[in-house]
């Protein structure tokens, strides 16, 4: 089993008893038995795609004759880590294959077949080995040269590099690196409705490079090295970083128009952009079609996956489609300008018109989208802790306070104030709030009557001077603390 970036098996074999023509008209034949797409054909050498299987997303194989050898190469054109044994079983049923059709064919046959395939070599045979999807990966040499930048990888590493130091700057200030809470993801720049909506439109950008702990952080990280190496080189700098910032602004816009509490974060939606952009190429005759197979195919079943994954809860899925769309919006944009790279205002005019179109549709979605009185909700909920903390004031009183100073507290502070609580919780459930929220205040106004059940039991039994209610005032405080738990706890809410 390999493990990489991506996973691949490589060997060298030396060519015996055949010449180097004759060798490449077998190894042809025996990629057609296999049923490979074959492409990018030269004299020293073809590559080759597999077939999209339960076992296989399409692997890109690498056939070069080269003084007197051959060096064999099978390379996963997914995204996945691991490719369980299967490039190396690649390498092995060409080897196999190879020495059981050589010997069906005589020297005449196979001078036949090569000077049929000769028909089809490319001109300058250094470009298909140096140009198909998957050849930047091979100037990776080293874990770190990842986050190096050089001509044709230069964007992908900088943006990783800003969201690892943007992470490290947070977990420093104190934030958890496991698991966020709200408040800090809003405090330092999470895209959430009702603090975006009232004046903080740059959330819209800050929350494509903040991320919700490691794991999330480490996920995209790997997804937007791996698009990054293969898409960067062909978009150049000035469309790889539009397309990047554009389509993390529309998952931020789609994320804000369709959810009204929900804490969005993340590079997410920008990186389900990149994949559309790719996406939107392979559409097209842009890239080699063997090529084209292999890679819409893994691309579209990691797209697939990670949306019906999203379905399942606690996941913004609205910003991974708001990214993929625009995304397939912008890689059909700059089509003209890939197919003719020397007209070079056509890539500014797509990126002008574009970045146009995405920047007023967001703002327009900022600014038509209702605030749900949210905003307005969380003011007077700061009324209702403020009254809360003054009815609970009783709890912190002296030890040598006298019954009568208790009674007094009680009724002149404690249930004046839940009393008043109530009242304000009846006004702010009139507001324009989502169901969840009015389920929430419908517990919270059920918090402050056992509250108040539960002063009035305790005065009673202080001017009685008994204890036969400490059974009433034991249930009031038991369904005090289920409720309380239930706030705790948000998915019982």
């Amino acid at each position: 089993m390999a493990f990489g970036f991506s996973p691949k098996h490589v060997e060298e074999i030396t060519i015996n008893n055949i010449t180097h023509t004759r060798f490449y008209a077998v190894a042809i034949t025996t990629a057609e038995k296999l049923n490979w797409n074959i492409s990018f054909l030269c004299e020293t050498g073809f590559i080759a795609y597999t077939k999209f299987s339960m076992s296989s997303w399409g692997e890109e194989i690498q056939v070069r004759i080269m003084d007197g050898k051959v060096y064999l190469k099978s390379e996963c054109s997914g995204s996945q880590l691991f490719d369980l044994g299967k490039n190396k079983e690649n390498i092995s049923d060409f080897k196999s294959t190879f020495n059981k059709m050589k010997k069906d064919f005589t020297d005449a046959e196979m001078d036949a077949i090569y000077i049929e395939i000769k028909k089809g070599f490319v001109p300058n045979e250094e470009d298909i080995f140096n140009q198909t999807p998957l050849s930047a990966k091979e100037k990776i040499k080293n874990f770190f040269s990842l986050f190096i930048p050089t001509e044709s990888y230069f964007i992908t590493p900088i943006l990783v590099l800003l969201n690892i130091i943007f992470f490290i700057v947070m977990v420093v200030s104190g934030v958890s690196i496991i698991s966020p809470d709200g408040e800090s993801l809003i405090r330092w720049g999470a895209n959430f409705r009702p603090v975006t909506i009232d004046g903080e439109w740059w959330r819209f950008i800050s929350s494509c490079f903040l991320h919700i702990g490691i794991f999330h952080l480490l996920m995209n990280i790997y997804a937007l090295l791996y698009i990054g190496l293969m898409l960067e080189p062909y978009l150049g700098k000035a469309r790889f970083l539009s397309a990047y910032l554009l389509s993390g602004i529309a998952g931020s816009a789609a994320s804000f128009y369709w959810h009204d509490l929900t804490i969005s974060a993340g590079a997410s939606g920008a990186i389900f952009g990149m994949y559309g952009v790719f996406l939107a190429m392979l559409t097209t005759n842009f890239i080699e079609k063997s090529a084209r197979k292999a890679l819409i195919t893994s691309i579209a079943v990691f797209v697939g996956y990670n949306l019906l994954n999203g379905m399942k809860g606690g996941i913004d899925n609205a910003a991974h489609i708001g990214g993929l769309i625009s995304g397939l919006i912008i890689g059909y944009s700059y089509y003209p300008s890939l197919k003719n790279p020397k007209q070079k205002e056509f890539s500014t005019i797509a990126i002008g018109v574009m970045s146009t179109v995405i920047l007023c549709v967001s703002i327009i979605i900022l600014m038509t989208t209702t605030n749900s009185d949210i905003a307005k909700y969380d003011k007077r909920m700061e009324e209702f802790v403020t009254l809360e903390e003054k009815a609970l004031q009783i709890y912190s009183m002296s030890e040598y306070t006298t019954n009568e100073q208790y009674l007094t507290e009680i009724n002149t502070v404690s249930l004046i104030n839940f009393k008043n609580a109530i009242e304000l919780i009846d006004e702010v459930d009139k507001f324009d709030l989502p169901e969840l929220v009015h389920e929430r205040n419908a517990k919270m106004r059920k918090y402050c009557e056992l509250r108040i059940k539960s002063f009035e039991i305790l005065s009673k039994a202080i001017l009685e001077g008994t204890d036969e209610y400490d059974e009433k005032l034991e249930y009031y405080n038991k369904e005090i603390e289920k409720i309380i738990g239930q706030f705790e706890n948000p998915q019982d809410l």
